[in-house]
C-alpha cells in the first residue's frame, strides 16, 4: 500500500490538534486533550467536546485516562466523544471499544496540490454562494445537513423543500443559527451553498482553515435534489475558495465508497490514513442535535480492558 508522506501526516495531525482551539479551550488529562467549547452552540463538528491523544503521548493512553475524560465530559453534559488518527495511536481503538463506545472509521482523501480544480457545471438556475453571517439563507443552509445525513447515500430521496423549511425553523429555535454567526463573522467557518433560483439551498458544505490546512466537511445535498452534480460543485467551490485564501493542504473524510468516487473525480486521492471517531454525534452523521441526558457516574478507577 502507498504510504502518505510524513509531511502530509504531520500537517493533518497538527490541523486536528489546533483547529478546535478556534472555538474551544483545551483541558489536559495526561496523554489526552479534551476540547471544551468557549461558548454554547455547535460551531465545529457538533462541539467541540471531543478528546484526542496528544502527539507526544499518543501511544501511552490508558483506560484510567479514558475514564477521567469521560467523567469530565459527563460533568459538562456533552457526548463522551474521542477522535484520533488510527496510525498515530494504533492501540487506542481497542481501549475505547473496551469501555463500550462505538468507533467509526473515516478514511481521508487529500487534494493533489499540483492539480488545478475547475468550477463544476451546475443545473440551470442554480448558483454558488459564499454565505455571510446575515445571509437570509443561513438557517436553511445550516439545517440542510440534518436532512442530507438522515438519508445516507447518493440516491434521490423524499425529503425536500417542506422538510427543509421545518428543519430551518428548528435550527433557528434551538440556537444553531445564532451560535454560528460569530464564527462566520470571524472568518473561522466558511459556508458555501448551491442555491436554486428562489434562494433555496440545494447542497451545502463548509471548511475551517488553520495554518494553511483545511478539512472540507458537512457536504450534503437535499435528498430530492441529488444526482445533479451539486455535491461535486460545492466541494470544488470550497477547495477553490480555500486555495485562493492561502490554504495549501485540502483534505476530507468520507464514509461511503459512492461518495469517495465523487471526490476522486475532482482530484482527491487516498491519503492512506484513517480518522477514527468514537461516539461523536456530528461526525457520525446524526441529523440533528441530540438532547442532553443525565448520564451515570463514570468511575475514575482503572476499568478492565
Amino acid at each position: 500500500m502507498r504510504r502518505m508522506s510524513d509531511t502530509l501526516h504531520a500537517r493533518i495531525e497538527r490541523y486536528y490538534a489546533t483547529v478546535p482551539l478556534l472555538f474551544a479551550d483545551a483541558e489536559e488529562f495526561g496523554p489526552l486533550r479534551l476540547f471544551v467549547r468557549k461558548e454554547p452552540g455547535t460551531p465545529y463538528y457538533g462541539g467541540p467536546s471531543h478528546a484526542q491523544p496528544t502527539t507526544e503521548s499518543a501511544g501511552n493512553v490508558t483506560a484510567a485516562d479514558i475514564a477521567r475524560v469521560r467523567a469530565r465530559q459527563c460533568e459538562l453534559g456533552v457526548p463522551e466523544a474521542f477522535e484520533w488518527l488510527a496510525e498515530a495511536a494504533p492501540a487506542l481503538r481497542a481501549r475505547i471499544e473496551a469501555v463500550g463506545l462505538p468507533v467509526a472509521e473515516r478514511p481521508l482523501m487529500v487534494l493533489d496540490p499540483h492539480l488545478a480544480i475547475p468550477p463544476q457545471p451546475l443545473p440551470d438556475g442554480v448558483t454558488i454562494r459564499v454565505l455571510t453571517a446575515d445571509d437570509p439563507a443561513l438557517p436553511a443552509v445550516l439545517a440542510l445537513p440534518r436532512l442530507a445525513f438522515a438519508a445516507e447515500g447518493t440516491a434521490v430521496g423524499s425529503a425536500g423543500r417542506a422538510e427543509l423549511s421545518a428543519a430551518a425553523e428548528e435550527a433557528t429555535a434551538d440556537g444553531t443559527v445564532e451560535s454560528a454567526r460569530p464564527t462566520i463573522r470571524a472568518g473561522h467557518k466558511t459556508l458555501i451553498a448551491a442555491l436554486a433560483s428562489d434562494g433555496t439551498p440545494l447542497a451545502v458544505g463548509h471548511y475551517h482553515a488553520a495554518n494553511g490546512t483545511t478539512e472540507i466537511g458537512g457536504v450534503g445535498t437535499l435528498p430530492t435534489a441529488r444526482r445533479q452534480g451539486l455535491a461535486a460543485a460545492v466541494t470544488a467551490a470550497l477547495a477553490i475558495h480555500a486555495r485562493d485564501r492561502g490554504v495549501h493542504t485540502v483534505f476530507l473524510a468520507y464514509a461511503e465508497d459512492s461518495v469517495a468516487r465523487i471526490y476522486r473525480r475532482l482530484g482527491f486521492r487516498a491519503a492512506d490514513v484513517t480518522l477514527l471517531i468514537a461516539n461523536q454525534p456530528a461526525r457520525s452523521r446524526t441529523p440533528s442535535p441530540a438532547p442532553r441526558k443525565a448520564r451515570p457516574k463514570v468511575t475514575t478507577g482503572t476499568p478492565s480492558v
